[in-house]
């Protein structure tokens, strides 16, 4: 082949564009260079897509439900134990070769050697909501917030408000022996552990901090001594406005306990809502109509569950001395409905109409950056970590077009933030045609001397019936090099992969969608998580189970950026605790920033396609042959970068091939 120096005499003779199309010149030139047939990489603009989208349409079932996915290969789906069917499947973490699966009524534990036949090793029965998992080391932390979680994993629930057996807040387990795990401890909180998420301070080897995010309730003080839903103005001590960080000592994980309680909401004053979509205004009036209950719930009008209405009912029996309701009762809950709803908010923290949100639901930890994302209710908050113990808010940002910020995701260099929208909490159909598609959505920001500013939002875009509950949930990065790319769990709405390097213009790359569980009525379903770990992509289905994917090549992703992907290697992963990726040096990372080079026309490509026969040669060539010829080509690559609309990438191609010269 010719000499890499061939690529500065293109320079010499004018022939590098910065960018933009092949030209007949170029494609002679290539021709001369040895290089015939080239055919270059499609941009997105160019790269096809399936019309009309075959997510719509789908027939449903449970396991037998239709099925339709792009660019992605289904490589396993394993259904859960019978001790866990019907009950909800949650998150995931992993460890070394085992998937954590937490389930409400326990956890499972799945070696994922062999991607394409999971093998179930662990199955323990031990009911709470959500039983949301993480791993360090040899432990295991499990969530438990709601009331019928116990301290013993009895299966028979708790029946009374007050009770000494409640589990609400965090359980440790020693996993030291994976296939025999160990309860060990727990931690009680006045508000149990909706979610949680383990930090792994860089500068302490001692202890691993939990924060706990929890969403319910503020729990009887018989039942939890020190336990207050007063407003912190009332009482210093409430429960209300904080999170919880629980400090673990390592070597004695037994001695686990709540070590502060940060107010990271002070001074937010109550976020922006939007009202109800379209179809459901109309569910609304029918239901007015039909002499539902209805009241205002905060973000807009709903129909009063009618466990809550009972539970009206018998307090307005009580207070008059009455054994049963009768019409008078049911006229004056009519009447004063509005007040006993607010009551009820304001019980749970709620409904207080001046002040931003009192909680958080996620909080996403990049220790290694000092920061944290935190979705809370009406707000997405960034923090400063760097002090574990005492996070300390450094903005806050709030949109009327999100219902509850759920979750966050940061790309690689913390330079872009990401939320979700858990618009209807989860269990609601919010990706119907007449939704807005800036709802239930992502809202994606940039990171700038420490504020988040706005870009864009992206949502699945493929409409689903009202029979799927689907909205915006949990993911993770992939580690493309030169990229940002993350794949998401949509509920029933399936899973996907987008890309957001340009975070003002997202854009869909694979999906993977079933039909819905029923066909005459929602069920709740679909995806809760969905994970990257080790070139797998992991997802936990609240109905069907565990899935197993693996993304193939195509005009969205390069074979070379898939074989750059799997070079990074994790030995665990939590999925709020964001670990930072790195890649070593390797042949495919190198052609995957030429493939980004040409897809994007950021470099001439006749040049482009010259750099590939270099970059081939050198990677057959033995030793000090390949380490001289490496250091060469870095060295002319590095030349180019004034040529092309990318410098920074051509430079980062630059220093990969000298990092190969001297791996």
């Amino acid at each position: 082949m010719n000499s890499p120096s061939l690529l500065l005499t293109f320079l010499i003779s004018g022939l590098l564009l910065a960018a933009g199309c092949v030209s007949t010149h170029e494609i002679e030139m290539a021709e001369q260079a040895g290089i015939s047939d080239y055919t270059p990489l499609k941009t997105f603009a160019e790269a096809d897509r399936p019309y009309p989208d075959p997510r719509v349409g789908l027939a449903p079932g449970v396991f037998d439900a239709e099925e339709t996915i792009w660019n992605l290969r289904l490589l396993s789906n394993t259904p859960p134990p019978d001790d866990f069917i019907g009950s909800f499947g949650t998150d995931l973490a992993f460890k070394d070769n085992y998937a954590f699966q937490g389930n409400y009524n326990g956890f499972m534990v799945w070696d994922i050697s062999d991607p394409a036949n999971p093998e179930l090793v662990v199955e323990y029965l031990c009911p709470a909501s959500q039983s949301d998992v993480s791993v360090y080391g040899d432990l295991l932390f499990v969530s438990g917030e709601g009331l019928e979680g116990r301290l013993d994993c009895g299966t028979e629930g708790v029946q009374t408000r007050v009770s000494e057996e409640r589990l609400r807040g965090i359980r440790i387990f020693d996993i030291s022996d994976i296939y025999n795990p160990l309860y060990i401890s727990n931690v009680q909180t006045c508000r149990g552990s909706h979610t949680h998420s383990v930090l792994v301070d860089p500068n302490d080897d001692e202890n691993v901090y939990v924060y706990v995010s929890g969403s319910a309730p503020v729990r009887p003080d018989e039942e939890l001594p020190g336990c207050s839903s007063a407003l912190p103005e009332d009482d210093p001590d409430s429960a209300l406005f904080r999170i919880e960080v629980i400090k673990v000592p390592l070597a004695n994980p037994e001695l686990a306990a709540i070590a502060n309680s940060p107010r990271i909401f002070e001074d937010l004053t109550a976020p922006p809502v939007h009202g109800l979509a379209p179809e459901d205004l109309l569910v609304i009036e029918r239901a007015r109509e039909a002499g539902a209950f209805i009241a205002n719930f905060g973000s807009g009008e709903r129909v009063v569950p009618g466990g809550l209405i009972r539970t009206f009912l018998n307090q307005i029996v009580e207070e008059r001395g009455g054994e049963s309701a009768t019409a008078e009762d049911t006229l004056a809950l009519r009447e004063n409905l509005q007040e006993k709803v607010d009551d009820f908010l304001r019980t749970r923290g709620r409904g207080l109409a001046d002040r931003g949100p009192n909680q958080c639901h996620d909080i996403t930890l990049y220790p290694e950056l000092g920061l944290a994302g935190g979705a809370c209710e009406g707000y997405g908050l960034l923090l400063d970590i760097s002090d574990p113990v005492n996070p300390v808010r450094i903005d806050a940002v709030a949109d009327s077009n999100f219902a509850y910020w759920h979750s966050a995701t940061f790309n690689n260099d913390g330079t872009t933030v990401l939320f979700t929208d858990e618009w209807g909490g989860g269990t609601q159909a919010k990706c119907r045609e007449t939704d807005p598609m800036e709802w239930g959505a992502n809202a994606i920001y940039t990171i700038v001397d420490g504020k988040m500013e706005f870009q864009s939002y992206f949502k699945m875009p493929a409409p689903q019936t009202a029979q799927e509950n689907c909205v915006a949930h949990n993911g993770s990065m992939i580690p493309v090099p030169g990229r940002d790319i993350m794949v998401q769990s949509w509920y029933q709405g399936g899973v996907n992969v987008f890309d957001f390097t340009d975070p003002a213009n997202p854009v869909e790359i694979a999906y993977h969608d079933r039909g819905p569980l029923s066909a005459d009525r929602l069920e709740v379903g679909g995806s809760w998580s969905i994970y990257w770990y080790n070139g797998f992509l992991v997802n936990s289905d609240i109905a069907r189970g565990l899935d197993i994917f693996e993304l193939v090549p195509s005009d969205f992703l390069t074979e070379n950026e898939i074989a750059a992907s799997n070079t990074v290697r994790l030995n665990y992963f939590n999925p709020q605790g964001q670990p930072r990726f790195v890649w070593p040096p390797s042949f495919a990372k190198a052609k995957a920033y030429l493939d980004q080079l040409e897809r994007e026309r950021q470099l001439d490509l006749t040049v482009i396609q010259q750099l590939r026969s270099a970059v081939s040669e050198a990677e057959a060539a033995p030793g000090r042959e390949q380490s001289a010829l490496l250091t060469r080509l870095s060295e002319e690559v590095r030349g180019l970068s004034a040529a092309s609309s990318n410098a920074s990438k051509v430079n980062t191609l630059a220093d990969t091939l000298k990092d190969l010269a001297s791996s």
